[in-house]
């Protein structure tokens, strides 16, 4: 069985970390969550984490992450969004400074990378993308709302194919 540690924000809720909570429970994650970590203790996600008796670590450097990787993704490359335009890369930005970054430039689409991580912050091989129209009415809950359901499903797809056995 693949064992996986799901790191949280202190921003966040942790959405992510239930959907792959409950992604394992259900069967369609072949694997099990080993350790939540997260860069304080205040972050709500680890009510979930506790919730489900989760090991949780606390990790306020993000230097601190030790994990290597082969292959990353490559710094210069570009990604397109649904409409074939360039999509912007909110590296190092979390939650609500990366939606409100879509609307500071103008973006059309916002959008979700999961990655592998490396010990380049928020940069590694890619395992999957998801993106949401921004409307001309959102506002940074809004469009965030939106993009994190799918975000949700994005975890779990990607998940389901890296723990197949």
């Amino acid at each position: 069985m693949k064992r996986i540690v799901v790191l949280i924000s202190n921003k966040g809720t942790g959405t992510n970390l239930q959907a792959i909570i409950d992604g394992v429970e259900s069967g369609q994650i072949n694997a099990q969550v080993v350790a939540v970590i997260s860069d304080t203790e205040e972050a709500l996600g680890l009510q979930r984490a506790k919730k489900h008796h989760l090991p949780i670590e606390i990790c306020p450097k993000k230097e601190d992450l030790l994990f290597l990787l082969k292959n990353p993704d490559t710094i210069d490359g570009v990604v397109n969004n649904p409409d074939d335009t360039d999509a912007l890369w909110n590296r190092g930005k979390m939650t609500d400074k990366a939606i409100q970054n879509f609307f500071d430039n103008k973006a059309t689409y916002a959008g979700c990378t999961n990655h592998f991580l490396s010990y380049e912050f928020d940069f590694g091989p890619v395992l999957g993308r998801c993106f949401e129209k921004i409307l001309p009415n959102d506002t940074v809950d809004s469009l965030y709302t939106r993009l994190k359901k799918k975000e949700n499903d994005l975890y779990v797809k990607v998940l389901h194919k890296l723990c197949k056995s």
